[in-house]
């Protein structure tokens, strides 16, 4: 069974990075370009992971996390945060907003790849 990650960004070029990151890695990957696409995207069909963005137009990450958390999903995907802020008062907010794990931009393949491990997706 391949996994799927759902990657939700407003940068085309982010989008087209972590792609080939999680292709070489054997995930099928589904975009996004904003938190509202994202969540009809899981609503339509939940991927095991999303790799989600900070700061997007028509409904930022945080907002994302929150719809996530109140829809009725049967499973929820495992939630990896890829954030250019790396304040730890931000980590806390996006942790007990429901995400997983976190990662840094720019990430390359080693650091996604420990963080899909530490998701148990990998």
């Amino acid at each position: 069974m391949t996994k799927t990650c759902l990657v939700v960004d407003d940068s085309k070029v982010i989008r087209k990075v972590a792609r080939h990151i999680l292709e070489g890695l054997a995930f099928t990957v589904r975009e996004a370009a904003d938190g509202r696409e994202a969540l009809d995207a899981c609503l339509a069909e939940v991927p095991d992971v999303v790799l989600l963005d900070w700061n997007m137009p028509v409904m930022s990450g945080m907002d994302f996390l929150r719809a996530l958390r109140d829809s009725d999903l049967p499973t929820r995907p495992k939630v990896v945060f890829c954030t250019t802020e790396n304040g730890m008062a931000y980590i806390r907010a996006a942790i007990e907003a429901g995400a997983d794990e976190y990662v840094m931009k720019p990430f390359d393949r080693e650091t996604l790849e420990s963080k899909l491990q530490l998701v148990g997706m990998h």
